[in-house]
Formats: C-alpha cells, sequence, structure tokens
C-alpha cells in the first residue's frame, strides 16, 4: 500500500505543478480580463501554446534526452536536440497562428485591462524600418520571434536537469547500499561460517597450526573489509582484489581437491579506485553456481590491469546444483549490472555468454 500511496502523491504532485505552470501565460497576460475575452487574443495564444510546449519537452528532457543521450556521452545528439526543441517552441506558435504577429504592447485588443484606460492617442508615425502603409499600431504580415521564450526554456532544462541528476545520486546510494547489505547477509549467513568454520576446524584436529592461524585472520579480514570499509564510495582497488583473493582462498580450503580452480591477479594497483563488492559478485556466483562434488568442477578467474583498465574474466562449468537459487543468481547480477551503469556508465563493457557446458562473464572497466 504504500508505494501505491507514493506514486499516487508523485502524480498528484505532477499535475499540479503542470497546472501552475500553464496557468503562467493568464496570470501574467497584461490582457487579462473577467469575461474571458483574452483566450482569444493572437498574444495569449501564442503564449499558452510555447508553455505547453515548453511542459511537453520539460518531460522529454527529463525522461529522453538526459538517459538516452547525454549520460551515455552522445553530446552532439543531445545539444543537436535541444537547438530543435527551443526553435519548435519559439516558432511553432507564429507558424500555427498565421497573420497575428502584430508586436505586442502596441495598443491593447478589446477586453483587456488597457481598454478601461481610454483609447491610445493618435500617431501618423511609421514602423521604424517599414515600408509605406505599414503604419505603427497596424497589423503587420509577419514577424521573426526575439528569443521571447529562450529563459523559459533554460529555466525548464536546468530544472529537469537538476532534477534527474539528484534523482540518479539518490539511485545510486540506493544501489550501493542494498549491494552492501546484500554481500554483508552473505559473508554472516550461517552456510558461509559454518562451512568455513568447520574446514579451520578440521586444519586444528589435524594440528595443522599455520594453515588453522592463515584462515582465521582471512575470514577475520573479510569480516572487518565488509563491516569497516564497504560503506564508502570507493576503496583501494588493493584491497578490493585482497578481499577477493581471500575469498578464494577460504573456498580452496573449505573444497579441497573436490574442485580445479585457478586463479590469477596481475597489473599495478597502486594509487587505483573502485567501488567496493563489485567485483566479487561474479566471483561469488562462480562458486555457488559451478561447483558439484559429483562432477568435474572447473573455475578461471583472471583479473588483470594495464594502466587504467580492469579486466574481470570469470568462467565456471555449469553443474547441476542443489541450492535451486537460480533466481537469486539472476538478482544479484541485475544489481551489479545497475551499479556498473549508475557508477561507470560508458566507461564499462560487460560480457555474460553461456552454453550448455560453460558460463564466462567478461568485465571491463575504466577506472579513470
Amino acid at each position: 500500500m504504500q508505494p501505491m500511496k507514493n506514486k499516487t502523491g508523485l502524480l498528484l504532485l505532477h499535475i499540479t505543478g503542470c497546472i501552475a505552470f500553464l496557468s503562467l501565460p493568464v496570470l501574467f497576460s497584461p490582457d487579462v480580463s473577467w469575461d474571458l475575452k483574452f483566450l482569444r487574443l493572437p498574444p495569449f495564444q501564442e503564449d499558452f501554446i510555447s508553455y505547453t510546449l515548453l511542459l511537453l519537452f520539460f518531460y522529454l528532457h527529463y525522461f529522453a534526452l538526459l538517459p538516452r543521450l547525454y549520460f551515455k556521452q552522445k553530446y552532439i545528439a543531445y545539444f543537436l536536440c535541444i537547438l530543435v526543441g527551443y526553435a519548435v517552441i519559439e516558432f511553432l506558435p507564429h507558424l500555427v497562428l498565421p497573420g497575428n504577429h502584430a508586436p505586442r504592447f502596441n495598443g491593447a485588443p478589446p477586453g483587456g485591462l488597457r481598454d478601461a484606460m481610454g483609447p491610445p492617442p493618435p500617431d501618423h508615425g511609421f514602423e521604424p524600418g517599414s515600408g509605406p502603409g505599414n503604419r505603427r499600431g497596424m497589423v503587420v504580415p509577419f514577424r521573426l520571434p526575439h528569443f521571447e521564450y529562450l529563459f523559459q526554456f533554460l529555466i525548464v532544462m536546468v530544472i529537469s536537469a537538476l532534477i534527474r541528476i539528484n534523482n540518479r545520486l539518490k539511485q545510486t546510494e540506493k544501489e550501493k547500499i542494498n549491494a552492501e547489505l546484500s554481500y554483508l547477509r552473505a559473508q554472516i549467513n550461517p552456510h558461509f561460517l559454518f562451512n568455513t568454520l568447520n574446514s579451520i576446524y578440521s586444519l586444528a584436529i589435524d594440528e595443522n597450526a599455520d594453515h588453522t592461524a592463515t584462515a582465521v585472520v582471512k575470514l577475520s579480514g573479510m569480516m572487518r573489509y565488509v563491516i569497516s570499509e564497504a560503506h564508502h564510495n570507493f576503496v583501494s582497488l588493493e584491497k578490493e582484489i585482497d578481499y577477493i583473493t581471500d575469498y578464494i582462498d577460504l573456498q580452496k580450503l573449505r573444497l579441497g581437491d573436490t574442485i580445479r580452480l585457478n586463479y590469477h591477479a596481475s597489473g599495478n594497483t597502486a594509487g587505483k579506485q573502485i567501488a567496493p563488492l563489485l567485483l566479487i559478485s561474479f566471483v561469488e556466483n562462480a562458486f555457488k553456481y559451478g561447483v558439484n562434488p559429483e562432477e568435474q568442477s572447473a573455475i578461471d578467474i583472471d583479473i588483470n590491469i594495464q594502466d587504467n583498465l580492469l579486466q574481470l574474466l570469470v568462467t565456471n562449468s555449469k553443474v547441476k546444483t542443489v541450492n535451486g537459487d537460480a533466481m537469486k543468481t539472476n538478482i544479484g547480477i541485475a544489481n551489479t549490472r545497475n551499479r556498473l551503469q549508475l557508477l561507470y556508465n560508458a566507461r564499462h563493457e560487460l560480457a555474460i555468454k553461456e552454453d550448455e557446458k560453460e558460463f564466462i562473464v567478461l568485465l571491463k572497466i575504466d577506472l579513470q
């Protein structure tokens, strides 16, 4: 019920805002009168058409031009659309109402407020630059618009951009919080902890003190990273890869010789940053749905950093799983896609391929 109420309230807010915006030509028209004769006046009609077009441009700019062109760095197409939009708003009313382009406020039409002030003084002069017979105050056949709606157009464009950017930042923060909570739950869930602790316990029974201490340190480091580091917008790439390495080492400890696992990380991580818990989704997915002790299981993970380009390649064999969490997998990958789109947008490439035997993920991120 709460989401429905929020949507209804948002819809009412939009409707109220649209009505208020379209009331501006009425409120500020110099020809407004109680007998509504001003509705038939060309200046008011031009204003009303232009304000309607400005309102339509607000939603076009918000829902289409910003997300599909500007945020995807298609700047030439974006600015061309802006110019076309302004031209339509500025010129279309003059084309819809041909022959009614007398300069405004050169004598008020009857029925307006200025009608009560009496007739204007006689004027036998000529309009500057006009031809014979084209007296001042008379209707001229055509006049070019003088950027009458440029200020309103810029205001509408800026407001829609600010609202869109603000919503984008809120969505980014929401996705980040959801990812933090998701991975926090994943790392402290009983299955992960019990399996890891059982493996550590087995090492302790075998009096393998060195491996036991190492495993405890790795588990402790992972928990500390998720709780204390992952709430930042960006973290050190070195820490993120260390977290992945610890996760893979604990999986090796838990799975033993039941899986063929190859993991390799190369490149210079110094001074580079990345959004936290962004890569682990694909690594964790490989262990969740690519391991079955009764089948031949294989996982290959390669992380390579060259200059500012990070490349992650994860390949796992497709096996029968008993957890039946395919839906959760799709949700996890969808969430990661959203985070990549919000945080790295045009600076990343994600390709996911699968066949009957393998599931392959190739992710490239420009960290610059």
